[in-house]
């Protein structure tokens, strides 16, 4: 096991991650140890430049790493892909990671870079901040999150990434980002990240010294990128080169918090985890597809778009249907109304959001992944992930000091 956690913390982290079985989507824990409290939390710990905001009797939670609660300043990190089951399978590549104390939390849904790290940044579900999937259904096309593009091109003046998504980042406290410099600019950097200062760097060794500089100046909250878990993990699976590539970010995360300053502590966490799909992705059937006009979403989590649903809601229920019978053995399958009703977005829906999302969603369960023929690039992915099952839903939260 990782290094022991506070006794509170591990009371609250074990009754945080639920479901995830082979029968159960794993929900994410909003309100609680997820992903989207993070930001908040550490905003607001004592000394934090949210702290002032906040009312006296307010407390860390108990799956906060008792560590970072009282920090003078803290350095957040993401590991883009390093799931909780992937760490923990990997102890003996990560040396660093595993002594440090904390455990795993929930990320959001769907367990995606876009989503994940919008609620990270924003400290929103994703019913709340709108970006509910990589490729997102938008004025009756499809917006490519990453890069903000449709099928016509560039959509950054089609579609401004501040009026799509308005929420500030980091609770409007404009906190210095460490990331890659080619992010700079980009349609989702100024969705998720609107207000931030990126500290750019182009090779993996800048990023301990941009945090080194800012921590040395001051700040009082430094967030941090890093992607390469998860490019190697889509490209390769989840074999030597990933154990290679965790192995280097481990000594990343060393690197790091060789670094801090004096009461500085680092935070490691994640945005989803991963799976391996060996197998091409599942092409829908005709008989499924006859009422559908779009697909969104992703491979492990693919939303349908119904025509024709009349009053009743006949061509959406007929859809579901069909996909329970045709993809229920290897797939949760819920109309969008089961979806809202279960919690999956989170508990409040923010006006339009809906409309973004589609009529039936498929999210898989077994290593599979559900294809769509307008993006196929994702036929090269190995791992992946979107999902509700526990290895893309828990992820780590870990800290440590120098």
């Amino acid at each position: 096991m990782l290094a022991p956690m506070d006794e509170a913390a591990r009371g609250a982290l074990s009754g945080a991650p639920k479901g995830g079985g082979q029968d159960l989507p794993m929900l994410p824990d909003y309100g609680g140890a997820c992903l989207s409290e993070v930001v908040p939390a550490l905003l607001a710990r004592p000394g934090g430049p949210g702290h002032a905001g906040c009312p006296p009797e307010t407390s860390a939670p108990a799956w906060l790493p008792g560590i970072a609660a009282g920090a003078a300043q803290v350095v957040l990190l993401v590991l883009d892909g390093l799931g909780w089951e992937q760490l923990e399978a990997h102890r003996a590549d990560v040396p660093t990671l595993s002594s440090m104390s904390g455990g795993p939390i929930t990320s959001v849904a769907p367990t995606t870079t876009a989503t994940a790290l919008t609620s990270l940044s924003t400290g929103l579900a994703p019913a709340e901040h709108g970006i509910v999937g990589y490729r997102l259904a938008c004025g009756g096309t499809v917006l490519n999150v990453l890069k903000w593009t449709t099928p016509e091109g560039d959509a950054r003046g089609r579609v401004p990434p501040t009026k799509l998504q308005p929420h500030a980042a980091f609770l409007g406290r404009g906190c210095p980002v460490v990331s890659r410099s080619e992010f700079a600019g980009t349609g989702f950097s100024d969705a998720h990240l609107s207000g931030s200062p990126l500290a750019g760097w182009r090779v993996a060794s800048s990023l301990a010294v941009e945090v080194r500089r800012l921590l040395a100046g001051g700040e009082p909250f430094v967030y941090a990128y890093y992607d390469g878990v998860d490019k190697v993990a889509h490209e390769r699976g989840l074999g030597e080169h990933y154990a290679a590539e965790l192995r280097a970010a481990d000594r990343l995360v060393l690197d790091v918090l060789d670094v801090l300053v004096p009461g500085a502590v680092l935070v490691v966490t994640a945005d989803h985890g991963q799976v391996e799909v060996r197998r091409p992705p599942i092409a829908l059937d005709d008989e499924v597809m006859r009422d559908v006009v779009l697909l969104s979403g992703e491979g492990r989590f693919r939303w349908l778009h119904v025509r024709g649903k009349g009053p009743a809601g006949d061509a959406t229920e007929r859809a579901a249907s069909l996909c329970r019978e045709r993809y229920g053995d290897v797939a949760w399958v819920r109309t969008r109304e089961e979806l809202l009703g279960e919690g999956w977005l989170g508990p409040r829906l923010a006006p339009g959001v809906e409309a973004r999302l589609g009529d039936v969603a498929l999210a898989a369960r077994a290593p599979v992944a559900f294809f769509d023929p307008s993006d196929t690039g994702e036929m090269r992915l190995v791992s992946r992930h979107g999902s509700m099952t526990r290895a893309e839903m828990l992820v780590p939260l870990l800290a440590s000091s120098r």
